[in-house]
């Protein structure tokens, strides 16, 4: 495992962590917090030790695994957290700043912890982000030592750029994939000059580049991969990078052509990685054997200029124009 600096925060990370949205099992299904804790366990067995979570992920049960796993290893393991998702309904007046300072305690109940590395707003409404009082909260929060340090979690590049006018916001999570490449223009430039941690989420467009589903993967009902195609729950861009599913796997086949031998998730997690800007990439993993495959990524020689070009073709030929202007 390799790792970078996270940004100003001066955290050294491994630059292949771990998401997680669905470690306690497949989306859609209830948690379960063995299969959680063997998936959590094998991640720092395999030299990862950052790890992303989120109040609403389980419905708080991802929080407590990560807290139980932090308590029982005597590895330095770094804990991300978000907050906001909880609010309903999700809109900018609900943004307070005694619900946010709320959620952080909550957070911190929920993982036994005393102090969380990172706390992330959590994709919160584009208007929050022209709000100092809502940043300013997060000084308080530092000053009282419940957090160490401020980020947060984005759908726009707009976003991303205007959350890091604030001097206390040094991470950015945002979507970035072979599939989702405008971050790379103007918000990495503009990342490097502050030295911004980016913490590129989505990394395999909800499994599309892991090259395992075709047009008879059926995805089962809470699976937002398919209740949520068409942005009817949250953010179109959340699920499969926004893209249309049977344009998706048309790609991922002109993928697959160019690296017929390699398994698709190391090649999209090693494009990723080829960015100076990126920090870091946390797919999520339902298994060991996820897990296993995607930590092979940061074992792998880098792409030539040559490869990453190639890729880039294929996005550029199927897929800038249905998705590049929009986030």
């Amino acid at each position: 495992m390799k790792y970078r600096t996270l940004g100003r925060t001066g955290f050294e990370i491994s630059e292949l962590s771990l998401g997680t949205w669905q470690v306690g099992g497949k989306w859609g299904e209830a948690f379960n917090h063995q299969n959680a804790d063997e998936i959590l366990n094998a991640a720092i067995d395999n030299g990862i030790n950052f790890i992303d979570t989120a109040d609403v992920y389980g419905d708080g049960e991802s929080e407590k695994a990560v807290g139980r796993l932090v308590k029982s290893r005597s590895e330095r393991i770094f804990v991300a957290s978000k907050c906001g998702r909880k609010l309903n309904p999700h809109t900018n007046a609900s943004y307070t700043p005694p619900a946010l300072r709320g959620f952080v305690e909550d957070s911190l109940k929920n993982m036994g912890l005393e102090t969380i590395d990172l706390i992330q707003l959590h994709c919160p409404p584009t208007e929050v982000y022209y709000r100092p009082e809502i940043f300013g909260e997060f000084d308080k929060l530092i000053e009282e030592g419940k957090i160490l340090k401020l980020g947060v979690s984005v759908e726009k590049v707009e976003e991303a750029l205007k959350a890091i006018e604030y001097p206390n916001v040094d991470t950015v999570q945002i979507i970035f994939n072979i599939f989702r490449q405008r971050p790379a223009e103007l918000f990495f430039q503009e990342a490097l000059k502050k030295n911004i941690g980016i913490i590129a989420r989505v990394p395999l467009a909800s499994g599309l580049l892991s090259g395992h589903y075709s047009s008879a993967t059926v995805f089962s009902k809470n699976d937002h991969r398919n209740f949520n195609r068409n942005g009817e729950a949250f953010d179109k861009g959340e699920t499969f990078s926004g893209i249309d599913y049977k344009l998706g796997l048309e790609a991922v086949e002109a993928v697959r052509a160019i690296y017929p031998e390699t398994p698709m998730a190391a090649v999209a997690l090693k494009w990723i990685l080829g960015f100076e800007a990126v920090s870091c990439v946390i797919p999520g993993a339902s298994n060991i054997q996820q897990l296993n495959n995607n930590v092979k990524a940061s074992d792998m020689a880098p792409l030539t200029g040559e490869e990453t070009n190639v890729l880039n073709q294929v996005y550029t030929r199927l897929i800038k124009e249905q998705v590049h202007h929009l986030w």
